[in-house]
């Protein structure tokens, strides 16, 4: 790199706005935190939709109290999601207010809807944990229909915004000024509909291994009762269907990157230059200099995986300019991250079904499958994070790609946003604490018996009836004059009998 190059360089960093670093670590940590919770909000409501349907059609209790635990679960996760969901609504506008004030009224509108299922979700969600033996069956199950529905919606806008911000469409910039918004077109823009379907499979497949990882680490400790198994199979066998159709998915989002963003595949294959024939699977390595050193390379594989193609090579970062290189190592290896947790989750639920399919062996009786299934949960959420890793960092310096870079949308600002930023840390920090310990208080009173968990303002709660958990209050507790007498007058009653 000569002298020339690096005063361009130096000039660019002076040219950053002092609020540029906050704003991309407030924004690392908010989004990285609350997209965990989010891929619950998306794929629970299903999972427990299944798990009470289940119960209702064969009468089964586990599978009932299954339901009934999960949903109040949802509810600790859904409460703890809303207070991030709210910081990140201020954030868009205090980090970047280049965006915002220029975009505005572009992404209003699947804001506006994301809000709105937001809230629909919140009241089907009461309704569906106040309904437990206040409802007919098939109507209180009913209830979780809305749920789920509004948390697809909710997460098809935030991701048609993304969408948007990849690949910009329903404006013209005229004079300077945004003109002919078409509101419609950014929230059914051409590549809404793959990173919608990548983001909600990787939905079920955090939610389906973390739920499966918590019953595989009890059986680990001994609990191999139905309600175990039945709690492991379940949210399993939806993170099975989500690992196996992923990697097509996956496949399909990237098909057009080397058209519409050709710097990104090439970081995310370490094309550092343009080959003459197919180019090469780059596995490992490091890009140095404009060059890719100590990497394994497979041949073709690279042209085949993203181009369909054994002779067409994939266009290589020689063709980028300088100022438009994303950080390539760091893009490199988020994106092989993903691709190689996504391969192991997928190994792992086909070995599952096959030894079950064979009857060779029960791999919940085998202790070293177990801890592997402890494990995925959370190799789960390390692949989903650093997907987004890769989507997000490889399409830097834009913010909107080819029409607004990162630094030109960030504040002018930094005390207040460093503050803030160290605000936000104590504040998840918080939460995530808090999260463990009530749902381990919940999960330990749930192993000691109690089935359920009363406020101590509420109703005392009477046993479950067969075939359906009724939350019902004890007559013996009802007031005696609800009853229609005292126990003051029976007892005198009793006495004037007694004397006669």
């Amino acid at each position: 790199m000569d002298a020339t190059q690096l005063l361009a360089q130096a000039a660019e960093a002076a040219a950053d706005p002092a609020g540029l670093m906050p704003a991309r670590q407030q924004m690392a940590l908010s989004l990285g935190w609350h997209i965990i919770l989010a891929c619950f909000g998306v794929a629970f409501p299903a999972i427990i939709f299944v798990m009470h349907l289940r119960g209702i059609r064969k009468k089964d209790p586990v599978a009932l109290g299954l339901a009934k635990r999960w949903g109040k679960v949802s509810a600790v996760l859904f409460a703890i999601g809303a207070v991030s969901g709210t910081v990140l609504s201020f954030e868009m506008g205090m980090l970047w207010p280049g965006l915002m004030g220029t975009f505005g009224d572009v992404l209003g509108l699947p804001f506006a809807f994301e809000g709105l299922a937001f809230f629909l979700e919140a009241i089907f969600l009461g309704i569906y944990l106040y309904g437990w033996g206040r409802m007919p069956q098939k109507l209180h199950l009913l209830m979780v229909v809305p749920m789920a529905i509004t948390g697809i919606i909710g997460t098809y806008c935030v991701l048609a915004v993304n969408a948007w911000m990849n690949a910009p469409t329903g404006f013209d910039i005229v004079g300077g000024e945004v003109v002919n918004i078409e509101p419609w077109a950014v929230l059914f823009n051409q590549h809404v509909l793959l990173a919608f379907a990548h983001m909600w499979l990787a939905a079920y497949m955090v939610a389906g291994f973390s739920i499966a990882a918590v019953y595989a680490v009890g059986m680990l400790k001994g609990r191999r009762d139905r309600h175990h198994r039945l709690g492991f199979l379940v949210p399993f066998a939806f993170a099975t269907i989500a690992a196996m159709a992923q990697p097509l998915a996956g496949h399909f989002l990237g098909h057009d990157l080397a058209e519409r963003q050709p710097a990104k595949l090439a970081a995310f294959e370490f094309a550092d230059e343009t080959a003459d024939g197919a180019t090469p699977l780059t596995i490992g390595g490091i890009y140095i200099d404009g060059e890719v050193k100590w990497a394994i390379e497979i041949p073709y594989l690279s042209s085949v995986a993203s181009l369909n193609s054994f002779t067409e090579p994939v266009p290589g970062l020689d063709q980028v300019a300088e100022e438009d290189l994303p950080p390539v190592n760091f893009t490199h290896y988020s994106f092989q991250t993903m691709i190689a947790i996504g391969f192991l989750l997928l190994g792992t639920v086909l070995l599952y079904w096959y030894m079950r399919w064979r009857r060779k062996t029960d791999l919940l009786d085998n202790k070293w499958f177990l801890r592997l299934m402890a494990a995925t949960g959370a190799l789960a959420v390390l692949a989903m994070e650093a997907g987004w890793i890769a989507t997000e960092v490889g399409r830097q310096p834009w913010i909107v790609y080819g029409v607004m870079r990162t630094n030109e949308a960030a504040a002018d600002h930094t005390g207040v946003l460093w503050l803030v930023y160290g605000g936000s840390v104590i504040l998840y920090g918080g939460m995530t604490i808090g999260a463990i310990v009530v749902l381990r208080s919940m999960a330990r009173r749930w192993r000691k018996g109690a089935a359920d968990l009363p406020s101590p303002y509420g109703p005392q709660l009477a046993a479950e009836g067969p075939g359906e958990l009724r939350d019902c209050a004890d007559e013996r507790d009802e007031p005696a004059a609800a009853r229609g007498g005292s126990d003051t007058a029976d007892a005198a009653r009793g006495g004037k009998e007694a004397g006669r």
